[in-house]
């Protein structure tokens, strides 16, 4: 429902009590929905303030090709787990950033399968440093 919303606009604001009464559901679990779907790997901003019903905004993000990877490259840091790494892939994708063939193979390359019996911290650096090449990889190509 909030996709449908943001179909037209790049920017809706909605009261979560609201929303929630229309949904049929409790506010915290909107608050679940907008954290866990509606996050910045996935292209969104969400900005909520409290009382009177809980104001949320959502901002779709828009860049440019290379900003938006560079930004990808710099919010990885040192590690990136397995979900998130799949969260900026389909980000990536779904702006035609990158295909789905380059997606389907970074996120191969990403899978926690690879890393077998590493530690999980381990897993997620590598993991990062992957991402990260792969990325700049693309960019290269570009040029």
């Amino acid at each position: 429902m909030i996709i449908q919303m943001l179909d037209d606009k790049d920017e809706i604001e909605f009261q979560r009590n609201i929303l929630a009464q229309n949904v049929g559901c409790v506010p915290s679990q909107i608050n679940y929905v907008l954290s866990s779907r509606f996050t910045p790997e996935r292209g969104y901003i969400v900005e909520s303030r409290r009382g009177g019903g809980g104001c949320v905004r959502i901002t779709r993000v828009s860049y440019d090709k290379n900003t938006l990877l560079m930004n990808v490259i710099n919010s990885i840091g040192l590690y990136i787990s397995e979900n998130t790494a799949n969260d900026h892939i389909l980000n990536l994708i779904h702006h035609q950033l990158i295909t789905h063939r380059d997606g389907a193979i970074i996120s191969s390359a990403l899978s926690d399968s690879n890393f077998k019996g590493l530690p999980a911290e381990i897993k997620d650096a590598v993991r990062a440093c992957i991402f990260k090449q792969s990325l700049l990889t693309i960019i290269r190509q570009e040029y």
